[in-house]
């Protein structure tokens, strides 16, 4: 059945597109990570598109592993810092959204909620916060520890580090600010409050030191498929990056989050659940899957080998490439995302190749894979959408910016002509775009409830 919103669309940055082998691509721009003019034009063609946001994932790990494998990838070595990466990208566009991972593993709450606060007054309300508790054991060696902490323990602390956030962004109230010059007083007294939060991960006395943002406060993403994450993105999240391998998964998974969100009070129109989506197209399914094939030609195995040990983290070295995968090395559980372990186990256990499970991995790490014609991925996106297996997607461009260029000039038109997506935006802030309400202080909140 139709529905009365529009698809939701936003562009995954890793520097020159999702796929490990995009920087030899022809048309990318080699010396781009280093360059912001490479990222601020994948971000006015985004915009120009009408596009929801940009979505930048990020880890603090240093890259680990063979040298000659890490010497042939690029993803992790060379890559901003995206807080800083999005606010000044921020000055070069009117309209469009950005998302940047910060993980609570190795933040405090207190520069979260400045940082992102900070960048969301200067983006004038774009900003979104995409939380992580961290996946790979190589990021804690950055931190004074060594490697991660077991999955349940990360969420308790993350948890605890979003409500910390929260109730910092809380600090001044809405209309806190007087800004009197002929008395004086700049702001109200009984409107900045200190958050004297105590608990058993974090001790913020607070206030914060910046006012109420133009948002009220910057957009909520989650990611994460497990028990916890879902009850924490039914409590807390504003989007959802989900993974599935199918619409019957996607289906259950949407309702599944959606159906959990009433216990917390919230609507389920808060909440966006955007599947990351690996898309090739071209003007023909041939042209289509050429460029498809052509990335894959250009990966040396001994990357796609790294990528899959880094996550699985177990020793593939000596395994023969053209034999299915040893099954004695797979681990018993996952460290990172659940539901992408899980989809790994089933690809193995229908008797793939250690080779064959290598390009899998690559080419579906973070999402699903579409190839095809403008009208075969419009049809796709419409049933995800229609039959609520998808509010929109995370567009995983496999090159910046020739597979995001692509999908702007033939796809976007499509969906526009369908009604399914927006010709311009509907506000100027992120929360505009992705049509969610402003949430207010727990102030304001207390207030109600107490005149009620």
């Amino acid at each position: 059945m139709p529905r009365p919103d529009k698809l939701k669309l936003g562009t995954f940055v890793y520097t020159f597109g999702f796929h490990p082998a995009a920087w030899l691509h022809p048309d990318s721009d080699v010396r781009g990570a280093n360059d912001l003019g490479h990222l601020t034009r994948c971000a006015r063609i985004s915009e120009a598109a009408k596009l929801d946001f940009m979505f930048f994932a990020d880890s603090p790990a240093s890259a680990v592993g063979d040298a000659g494998a890490l010497a042939r990838n690029p993803t992790k070595m060379n890559r901003f810092e995206p807080i800083t990466a999005i606010t000044a990208l921020s000055q070069h566009t009117d309209r469009i959204g950005f998302v940047a991972t910060a993980s609570t593993s190795y933040y405090e709450p207190y520069n979260v909620a400045r940082l992102f606060a900070s960048a969301d007054h200067i983006s004038r309300g774009r900003i979104a916060w995409n939380v992580v508790t961290s996946d790979h054991d190589e990021t804690g060696y950055n931190y004074n520890r060594e490697g991660l902490a077991p999955h349940a323990e990360r969420y308790e602390r993350g948890e605890e580090f979003i409500d910390t956030v929260f109730g910092l962004w809380d600090s001044f109230e809405d209309d806190a600010l007087l800004l009197d010059r002929e008395s004086g007083v700049y702001h109200d007294k009984d409107k900045l409050h200190a958050l004297d939060h105590k608990g058993k991960h974090f001790q913020v006395r607070g206030p914060l030191n910046i006012a109420r943002t133009p948002q009220g406060r910057p957009v909520i993403a989650q990611a994460g498929g497990s028990e916890q994450g879902m009850e924490l993105a039914a409590r807390t999240a504003e989007m959802v990056f989900s993974l599935a391998s199918n619409i019957e998964k996607n289906r259950a998974f949407y309702a599944n989050v959606k159906g959990r969100m009433a216990a917390y009070g919230r609507d389920p129109d808060d909440l966006k659940i955007m599947p990351g989506i690996v898309i090739n197209v071209g003007e023909t399914r041939e042209e289509a899957e050429a460029k498809a094939e052509a990335l894959v030609r250009l990966m040396h195995p001994d990357v796609g080998l790294l990528m899959l040990q880094e996550f699985l983290e177990t020793d593939l070295h000596g395994a023969d490439l053209d034999k299915p995968f040893p099954m004695d090395r797979m681990p018993a559980t996952a460290k990172g995302s659940k539901a992408m372990f899980e989809e790994l186990k089933e690809f193995v256990s229908q008797g793939h190749t250690m080779r064959e499970l290598i390009t899998h991995y690559a080419r579906r790490h973070t999402g699903n894979g579409l190839t095809g014609t403008p009208a075969e991925v419009a049809d796709f996106m419409q049933e995800w959408f229609e039959t609520r297996a998808a509010d929109g997607f995370i567009l995983m461009c496999p090159t910046l910016p020739s597979s995001l260029e692509d999908f702007t000039r033939l796809v976007v038109p499509e969906l526009q002509r369908r009604g399914l997506f927006r010709e311009e935006y509907e506000g100027t802030t992120l929360r505009a775009s992705l049509g969610l309400s402003t949430p207010p202080t727990r102030h304001a909140l207390a207030r109600g409830r107490a005149r009620a």
